[in-house]
């Protein structure tokens, strides 16, 4: 276990149409950890005996519980040799003890960003002086840390996109240059407010048409624009040793070396899970802090982890690179046994791995240095395309 995600409330002062996440009002009671549950934490943590940590704080908003997070990093630094904190905070409203905590090295800040200010404020706020607050939060943090304490997630809708010149001027003002290009998803009160089931046409021609734009601005311009998970996508098909992502895992053994525990103490193998459970779609808990992992629902989850044996992931070039998501089948489908084929893990995955290959494929010098700066090296050699026919 070297990974944690800590949920220590559902309260939060934003209400996001297409948060993942069940989220409650700032002021609702009981959706805090109780001291009980948070001892119950503590002694988890303890009894993992790892000699490095990264806790993840998520909500709801994290820093409504501000308490319960100074005590569990007080004993993950008296307890452990190398620990490191994400909060991932929507930057709406930061006190001064807040700002201290935050202000640690040990500390790290996700937040979300959808591109430009007026979609952003559109799609978040309910107020100006909400957004404001929002923009003057982030440029404290960006003019005393710079860009690299800082990470922001744009959540996009399909029906309402930027433009990717819009999109990328957004991030390039903060000094930020890797955005995570991600649609709206299939869980929490999104799924409620926006039609996520499918992956629409219409944001895959987004999709090219930011990956174009980055392309032509690092070889003109000289920034370091990418797609993270189509950077990651490139990675994985040309080097053996990237399986951090758990999408792209095979076997996704969940429970294994990350797990969430939630705002009354639950168990749940991922985020995901816990966001399917919230909405009652399905009860896709794992157990208790206080009473440990049911190993038994987890090994049921494990024993269809794989893509092997799969006839349409075994007749499949990119098996080797690809993984395996079944709470995203849980989610769009309520079972997991459809064709590969044709669920949207296997469309958008078809989509990413075809899109590297095009441009592995592609002879314009600007395309290469792009790949060059997504796979890590100095210099993009041909070899690396190279195709024997």
């Amino acid at each position: 276990m070297s990974y944690l995600i800590l949920v220590p409330t559902l309260r939060c002062n934003l209400a996001c149409s297409y948060c993942q996440v069940s989220r409650v009002a700032e002021r609702a009671s009981g959706f805090d950890w109780s001291e009980e549950t948070l001892n119950s934490v503590l002694e988890f943590i303890q009894a993992l005996r790892v000699p490095r940590l990264k806790v993840e704080f998520q909500g709801g908003e994290p820093l409504l519980a501000l308490s319960l997070l100074r005590r569990v990093r007080e004993f993950c630094r008296a307890n452990l040799a190398e620990v490191e904190f994400v909060i991932c905070t929507n930057l709406q409203s930061i006190s001064q003890e807040a700002f201290e905590f935050l202000s640690h090295a040990d500390v790290t800040i996700s937040t979300s960003f959808d591109g430009t200010q007026d979609l952003h404020r559109k799609q978040r706020m309910s107020s100006d002086e909400e957004m404001q607050g929002f923009l003057s939060n982030v440029r404290r943090f960006l003019a005393r840390y710079g860009p690299n304490k800082l990470s922001a997630l744009p959540t996009l809708d399909p029906e309402c996109l930027p433009s990717a010149d819009e999109l990328l001027d957004g991030y390039f003002e903060w000094g930020m240059s890797s955005i995570f290009l991600r649609p709206v998803a299939n869980y929490g009160f999104a799924r409620k407010a926006h039609d996520a089931q499918v992956i629409s046409d219409n944001w895959y021609q987004f999709h090219q048409e930011v990956v174009a734009e980055m392309i032509q601005r690092n070889f003109q311009r000289g920034t370091h624009f990418e797609d993270y998970y189509l950077s990651l996508c490139l990675r994985r098909m040309l080097r053996s040793d990237v399986n951090g992502h758990v999408d792209l895992r095979n076997p996704n053994l969940l429970g294994k070396d990350y797990i969430v525990i939630d705002y009354d103490g639950t168990f749940y193998p991922t985020d995901e899970a816990r966001m399917l459970t919230r909405t009652g779609q399905i009860d896709l808990s794992v157990g208790h802090v206080s009473g440990g992992v049911d190993q038994n629902k987890l090994n049921t989850l494990n024993a269809y982890s794989s893509n092997f044996g799969d006839p349409d992931c075994d007749s499949c070039r990119h098996q080797a690179y690809c993984g395996r998501d079944v709470i995203d089948d849980l989610s769009r489908y309520g079972r997991i046994d459809l064709p590969r084929s044709e669920t949207e893990f296997c469309k958008r995955h078809l989509y990413m791995f075809g899109l590297v290959e095009d441009l592995l494929q592609s002879p314009d010098p600007a395309v290469h240095h792009s790949l060059a700066l997504w796979a890590g090296i100095p210099d993009w050699d041909p070899i690396l395309s190279k195709v024997t026919q």
